[in-house]
């Protein structure tokens, strides 16, 4: 017999999310995670209110920003049990061709939440005991945080990292940041932690003013200015502070046609695009761009389970602040928060906890 749980189960576009009781056991290599808190991600909503197809089939729990305490394990993984952890947006399988070349997040038997399996809108989640991130109780209290407010450690936190990583951002150079809310947000803080200077660039003024203390050293309003102008205000504050005009490393976070074309705009010689938000919507651009800069674009599809620890140290340092970001509902009213979160009524991200 399993652990009696339960999970929110969305059973097709738009229609409201059922509550179902399940029996969560744990299979050999498995840890049933009693949830502590998991948020609301874009990619949620794609998936609910933009007909995204997840690869598994309908009936499906959601969610896979995901804080909890190991409360049973099977044979293998043992060792976690009764370890706080945040589970791996995306969890690769380990053991293939890819997976032993470090070319995890490409892994074609990786596992995310959500998506490929059941999710974390539960009272408890089923997942391998494979690449879990360890939370020290001590260090998250002494950083005044919770377990729920660190499950956006998961997605929100560890893509930018990835992102400003594999980009090579370094002390002196321009790190720039389209669309700084959720996960916008903390790809400036961790650039900033990685001792880029940052531009900050959104079309809310709320957003540039609630991120400029944690890490911007220059926020735009695009709305202010067209494509050239945008450029030349970026080359004029990279020329005011003693920093180099070529090698931007630019950062799509928007999710947004609107802001793929501005990030696209904005290289120079030497540039670094990195596309971390996602949409549905096609841009037209000039690829030869790529070429006459001599600059590269990448994709960015979650962070493999190894550098999580070293993304969790930003937080518990203090150098990425996440609780001015973050609000915690409960699990219950989860038809209310995914309209809410949608129509913009809640700004912060929204972590679900489990009563």
């Amino acid at each position: 017999m399993g652990i009696e749980a339960h999970r929110w189960l969305m059973t097709a576009p738009k229609a409201p999310l059922e509550r179902a009781s399940f029996d969560a056991e744990a299979g050999a290599g498995e840890v049933v995670v009693a949830v502590a808190g998991c948020g609301v991600c874009h990619t949620d909503l794609g998936y609910y209110y933009d007909g995204v197809r997840t690869n598994a089939p309908l009936p499906l729990a959601l969610g896979h920003e995901i804080s909890g305490t190991v409360v049973a394990a099977g044979a293998g993984a043992e060792r976690w049990l009764g370890k706080t952890v945040i589970v791996p947006a995306v969890l690769p399988c380990g053991e293939c061709d890819l997976c032993k070349r470090g070319l995890a997040p490409i892994c074609r038997s990786q596992k995310m939440p959500g998506n490929d399996v059941q999710g974390g809108f539960a009272s408890h989640i089923v997942v391998p005991g494979r690449g879990l991130c360890e939370v020290d109780p001590q260090r998250l209290a002494a950083a005044g945080l919770t377990l729920p407010q660190v499950s956006i450690v998961a997605d929100a936190l560890t893509t930018p990292y990835q992102a400003v990583r594999r980009a090579e951002v370094e002390p002196g150079c321009v790190a720039i940041v389209i669309g700084v809310g959720g996960v916008g947000g903390y790809c400036v803080q961790v650039a900033r932690a990685f001792g880029a200077q940052v531009v900050a660039i959104d079309v809310n003024d709320a957003k540039l003013a609630a991120i400029a203390p944690h890490g911007a050293d220059l926020t735009l309003n695009a709305r202010n200015f067209d494509a050239k102008a945008l450029k030349a205000e970026i080359a004029a504050f990279a020329k005011k502070n003693g920093l180099r005009s070529t090698e931007w490393r630019i950062f799509e976070c928007s999710g947004t046609a609107a802001g793929q074309l501005t990030a696209f705009g904005l290289l120079v010689h030497g540039a670094t695009l990195s596309v971390v938000g996602f949409t549905m919507d096609k841009v037209e651009v000039r690829l030869s761009n790529l070429m006459a800069f001599d600059a590269r674009a990448i994709g960015n599809w979650g962070c493999p389970p190894e550098h999580y620890p070293a993304a969790l140290d930003l937080v518990l340092e203090s150098k990425v602040a996440i609780a001015p970001f973050v609000e915690l509902h409960p699990l219950d009213d989860i038809n209310h928060v995914f309209h809410a979160v949608h129509a913009r009524e809640i700004r912060k991200r929204a972590v679900l906890v489990p009563s």
